[in-house]
């Protein structure tokens, strides 16, 4: 009950493992680590002598993907400097790493840009809004998770036509409120913060004043109609007397019957990752349909697919999804080439529990042909604030509910004492990892052009 997460490097936490340690010295400790980390010292970037090169990088990425697909996720990584960024966690995480960090280490999202935020129903079909991509979640240190948030504010900032000014704020209202977050939190009983939690009602009283709260009333609207009776007429057509999915290549593409059927003999034994009660309720579906479904940026080229089911009557359907997991980008910098978990897709789903305050109570995993997946609901009224066009109010106000939940999902797991020790009450954080954002953005903004050159000169694939 008393162990904590810990880099195996920390000598600190070395001395606290098996005993428990009162909030005070932990948050004692959090306090202590400035004399080996000074917060000023968050706002270090340079880009390294032997960095790897960033086109490199994205093709080493690719291993292990779906060739066809390689020139779509190009071109949606081509787009923008967003786009790229939003494709090349690895990249980051590879930078990131060997920066000043605590070694406080809760799990992390691994790919906390701003773009995976957003809406979703909980089990009692309320809408909420939070962390929603776990593809790289892990046990990491905090300040990585932080450094992807406010690059990523910078960037998009950028692209919707910001000044440097107003980027700056946006990021700064992001630190601090996961700074005040995040103490607020470790003064809290530890079953108490697990319940805290931000519908759509809380969403909009922490909107501000600027004209977010009117997106956020769009972007809700557009959620709450994402379920899986509206997607039947988008996504499925009669052929040959039964409804099936409609092909749309190359993002929407059918199965060969084998491989269709091995995919649906998978979903049995997602079903022995489930709850009993969810297990009697899917019991009742039937599979009608599988396809294969490009999604995302970062995933594209991983296998994803969605399955139709039908319940007892015609309009009684659900959609599922099935997403290839791998290890997360994250797990190399915490344990080499070991690895902690067995079976990838489930630790998304557990850690995917463990960030957010209300999940999909049909998360689960399986594997089909020697692959890995995570098992979700395809449409559970998710949706997401659109970034493009925001004006720098909005942004800023969206960039502080971000930096809210960030420290939320942070403060659920583990560290929570410490880093609020660390961050303490002065804008010293706030200021330091501002100053890392604008100088990340620009290095963003040199690799996206590198790998545009690299695409110009026919080195990679791309289908715009």
């Amino acid at each position: 009950m008393h162990r904590v997460l810990a880099a195996k490097d920390n000598s600190a936490y070395a001395s606290m493992r098996g005993q428990p340690v009162s909030r005070e010295e932990r948050y004692a400790l959090g306090k202590s680590l400035r004399e080996n980390v000074p917060r000023t010292s968050f706002a270090d970037w340079k880009k390294p002598d032997n960095r790897a090169d960033p086109v490199d990088q994205v093709n080493l990425s690719h291993q292990g993907r779906l060739d066809s697909l390689i020139p779509v996720r190009v071109g949606r990584m081509i787009a923008s400097p967003y786009g790229f960024l939003r494709g090349t966690a690895g990249l980051m995480a590879a930078d990131v790493t060997t920066l000043p960090s605590t070694g406080i280490m809760p799990v992390i999202c691994g790919d906390s840009h701003m773009g995976n935020f957003g809406f979703y129903a909980s089990p009692e079909r309320s809408l909420v809004f939070d962390l929603n991509d776990f593809d790289e979640a892990h046990p990491g240190g905090w300040e990585w998770d932080l450094r992807r948030l406010v690059a990523s504010i910078w960037v998009a900032g950028r692209q919707n036509s910001a000044s440097e000014e107003h980027c700056g704020s946006a990021a700064r209202s992001c630190v601090a409120a996961y700074r005040e977050q995040i103490r607020r939190l470790a003064d809290m009983p530890l079953l108490q913060r697990a319940f805290e939690g931000l519908d759509v009602e809380r969403l909009q009283e922490n909107a501000g004043k600027s004209g977010l709260s009117k997106i956020i009333e769009r972007s809700a609207k557009r959620a709450r109609k994402r379920t899986s009776d509206r997607a039947l007429p988008r996504f499925t057509e009669e052929r040959d007397g039964e409804r099936r999915i409609v092909e749309e290549p190359p993002l929407i593409t059918s199965l060969s019957p084998g491989e269709a059927s091995r995919l649906t003999a998978a979903l049995d034994d997602y079903l022995a990752s489930l709850p009993s009660q969810w297990r009697r309720v899917l019991a009742g579906y039937t599979v009608r349909d599988v396809a294969h479904k490009v999604v995302g940026v970062g995933s594209v080229g991983l296998r994803a697919y969605v399955v139709f089911c039908e319940g007892s009557s015609p309009d009684d359907v659900l959609f599922l999804q099935l997403k290839q997991a791998r290890r997360s980008v994250i797990a190399r910098y915490v344990h080499g080439d070991s690895a902690w978990h067995a079976h990838q897709g489930q630790r998304v789903v557990e850690y995917q529990h463990a960030l957010q305050t209300a999940s999909d109570p049909l998360l689960g995993w399986t594997s089909v042909d020697g692959f890995q997946f995570y098992v979700r609901q395809f449409r559970n009224m998710k949706g997401a604030i659109d970034i493009e066009g925001i004006d720098a109010e909005a942004l800023a106000d969206y960039a502080r509910i971000c930096g809210h939940l960030l420290a939320k999902g942070h403060a659920r797991t583990s560290g929570a004492s410490m880093i609020a020790g660390y961050v303490g009450k002065s804008d010293k954080v706030d200021d330091a990892l501002t100053t890392f954002a604008r100088a990340y953005a620009d290095q963003t903004e040199e690799d996206h052009q590198a790998l545009v050159d690299a695409v110009k000169s026919g080195k990679l694939p791309v289908e715009r």
